[in-house]
């Protein structure tokens, strides 16, 4: 499988095969974030890995109770170690670089026959307080990771290309 048809072959995988993701894989999937590139090359980006069940089941209600997520193996816990940098341009760098490290993970998921899912809807507070994240840690997003259920994949919708770029000027 090439990049492209990774790209194409990703979605958000909401339900999950009661099996482990073997360790062998986890580790590439981390890799691929190590490697990813960011602002300044500062690697800001921190990752907790939670495999214990009751922690996903935690995690899980501090995530609005999608029961999905406790459903994954793996749940990445995705932070930045500081939020401070600023780049040129005005935006922090720190949510963006954490997003391209997870993207790098999404990919490689999908080569490795495994699914993802981006959780943006969970209580920071309550993620800060389980997982014991100190307050100046941002939390950027939960990752859940798994082998992809019957049924977990469906038919991506998207804009069509001429309602998203425009060449030369707006």
């Amino acid at each position: 499988m090439n990049v492209v048809e990774a790209i194409k072959e990703r979605c958000s995988v909401r339900t999950y095969e009661n099996k482990d993701v073997e360790d062998e894989k986890l580790q590439i999937l981390l890799e691929c974030a190590r490697l990813a590139p960011s602002a300044s090359n500062l690697q800001e980006w921190r990752f907790i890995v939670v495999r214990d069940r009751k922690m996903r089941s935690s995690l899980a209600q501090a995530s609005r109770n999608q029961s999905f997520v406790a459903q994954a193996p793996v749940i990445l816990v995705c932070c930045a170690e500081s939020g401070e940098h600023t780049m040129t341009c005005g935006e922090k760098s720190y949510p963006i670089d954490v997003a391209i490290a997870i993207d790098h993970i999404t990919l490689a998921a999908v080569e490795l026959g495994l699914g993802t899912c981006w959780i943006g809807a969970f209580y920071a507070d309550k993620v800060r307080k389980l997982l014991g994240i100190p307050e100046s840690v941002p939390i950027v997003s939960l990752l859940t990771v798994g082998y992809p259920g019957a049924g977990a994949t469906r038919p991506k919708s998207r804009l069509a290309l001429e309602e998203v770029f425009r060449y030369e000027h707006w």
